[in-house]
């Protein structure tokens, strides 16, 4: 007999499913029977938080959607956190939890872990949340979560599997198909964008995470175009070191003077939130008149609407506009147009980000071609506001949107589980670490080797600027840290504490030459 929960581990390998992440507990078990015989690994996190962060860097990383088995009660709700990242960033990720039988749901009896409305509360934050009740459901629901994922705007999905249907038998589950579309503008709309296009002097291109699957298209277009392109903060790698682009922030005074002088601002995949584009909350974006948007999600282009709005394939729609337009018309002007945006931008911003800026570009530069995972915190800062990642997708981090804390070191071991082969580097908070210490047992387990920079500015340095600031006596904003080194030494990482910004180089080469997890920490101050 094949149970729901062999049935489920056969179906997530049917999708090319290899990882989840989770810690077993007795409403999960079940769900493990068929896990160790099976092609997926298991990563055993210290907390379900940080399964949660681990399945959405794996997502960034391989495009895949990552994978969470977590409890009912408390697993879930230490999930939601990272289920609220990744909705807020359109990152795939399903989370399957368990929950108490059936006929025990909503009436208060008092079960291990229950909840009053598990599914609803989940409904709050996840793109849908079902409840597997009859176990040829199972199937069904699996395909309508992966069809989201592959033609919608994607994010977190929660199927929860009752304990009184996870041993039931399931014989002969097989992956259905799904012909779900993928959004596509039409003849006309087409027509109308390139006749604007083609009449438009002073273009501007605003790029967004969305359009990282349009990555190359976009050289071309932007090219075609002539027209600088604005990348925010999770569309940095995008066109690396291209004359046509502006690696800055659209919060900054130059690059928003640049947006409102344009006659055409065309939007692609991103969905214009404010801690792009309103970083510092005084609501200065320019007014944009002829404004297109390309979006996959409907909804996204009824929150910001604009003179032409089109629900369609970001990598479509720039391949084909690319393809109607002839070639390259002033290329002098365009790039002219970014060159004065970009140092513009770059002296908007003080001489202490800046320094920051340049560490990162040491990071970059000494290990090319690596991921980059953030946590919030003050670097990280600095590098949404102005940093030219040299890597597609290589650069993200919750600094944005939801912005959680914790969310690096978990985040950067499951994007270095789904890209052994590549360099991963994260970037933490001596504060933000705290939340998520015991993910370095999960690196230990497995010997990913990530990378960890400590970010050491002891404490929550940001806040108290921005308290400060507002003449608010600075409280709570000084938490004490543990050495990070005899820490390292405890889990029995190798690492090493800077004593000069000169020894960045030379450290981020032994980390990688370890090929462990390395801990290197560094002092704020030293960067200046």
């Amino acid at each position: 007999m094949t149970t729901v929960g062999e049935a489920l581990v056969q179906l997530l390998e049917s999708y090319d499913v290899d990882t989840v992440f989770g810690i077993p507990g007795v409403h999960t078990i079940e769900l493990y029977r068929g896990l160790a015989g099976s092609k997926i690994r298991h990563i055993t996190p210290r907390h379900e938080q940080g399964a949660g962060f681990m399945a959405d860097g794996y997502a960034r990383a391989t495009g895949k959607p990552g994978v969470a088995f977590v409890i009912t009660g408390p697993g879930i709700t230490n999930t939601i956190t990272a289920m609220g990242q990744a909705r807020a960033d359109s990152i795939p990720m399903l989370v399957i939890s368990g929950v108490n039988q059936r006929d025990s749901l909503g009436k208060g009896m008092g079960f291990l872990h229950e909840l009053p409305n598990q599914r609803a509360m989940l409904q709050t934050v996840a793109m849908f949340s079902h409840r597997i009740e009859q176990p040829d459901e199972l199937p069904i629901v699996l395909a309508r979560a992966f069809a989201l994922f592959a033609s919608r705007r994607p994010g977190p999905v929660h199927i929860e599997i009752p304990l009184d249907i996870m041993a039931l038998p399931l014989e002969n589950a097989s992956r259905l198909l799904s012909d779900a579309p993928i959004p596509q503008a039409s003849t006309e709309t087409m027509v109308e964008l390139t006749r604007l296009c083609l009449n438009a002097r002073r273009p501007v291109l605003l790029i967004g995470g969305g359009a990282k699957a349009a990555a190359d298209g976009l050289v071309e277009l932007s090219e075609k175009l002539d027209a600088p392109v604005v990348a925010t903060t999770n569309a940095r790698g995008i066109m690396h070191d291209h004359p046509l682009l502006i690696p800055a922030s659209p919060s900054l005074k130059a690059v928003r003077e640049l947006i409102a002088d344009s006659d055409l601002v065309i939007a692609i995949g991103t969905e214009m939130g404010p801690t792009d584009y309103d970083m510092y909350g005084d609501g200065g974006f320019p007014e944009l008149t002829r404004f297109v948007r390309i979006d996959i999600d409907a909804s996204q282009l009824d929150r910001w609407p604009a003179f032409l709005p089109i629900e369609a394939s970001a990598k479509e729609t720039v391949e084909k506009l690319a393809g109607a337009l002839p070639e390259r018309r002033n290329a002098q002007s365009g790039e002219d147009r970014a060159r004065k945006a970009r140092e513009s931008a770059w002296a908007d911003i003080d001489t202490r980000t800046q320094g920051q800026v340049r560490f990162l570009n040491t990071l970059r530069d000494t290990l090319p071609n690596s991921l980059i995972v953030g946590d919030s915190t003050q670097t990280i800062y600095s590098g949404n506001m102005y940093y030219d990642h040299d890597r597609v997708g290589g650069w993200f981090n919750a600094a944005t949107g939801f912005g959680a804390l914790g969310f690096g070191p978990p985040a950067a071991i499951g994007a270095a589980l789904g890209k052994p082969d590549t360099t991963t580097i994260c970037i933490v908070g001596d504060g933000g670490f705290q939340f998520v210490l015991g993910e370095l047992g999960a690196a230990i387990d497995e010997q990913v080797p990530v990378i960890f920079i400590v970010w050491n500015n002891q404490g929550y340095q940001e806040i108290e600027r921005a308290m400060v600031e507002v003449n608010i006596n600075p409280v709570g904003v000084r938490p004490s840290a543990p050495d990070y080194i005899k820490i390292a030494e405890a889990y029995g990482l190798p690492s090493k504490r800077l004593s000069n910004i000169n020894e960045l180089p030379s450290a981020l080469l032994a980390a990688k030459e370890s090929e462990k997890p390395y801990l290197i920490e560094i002092d704020e101050k030293l960067v200046g």
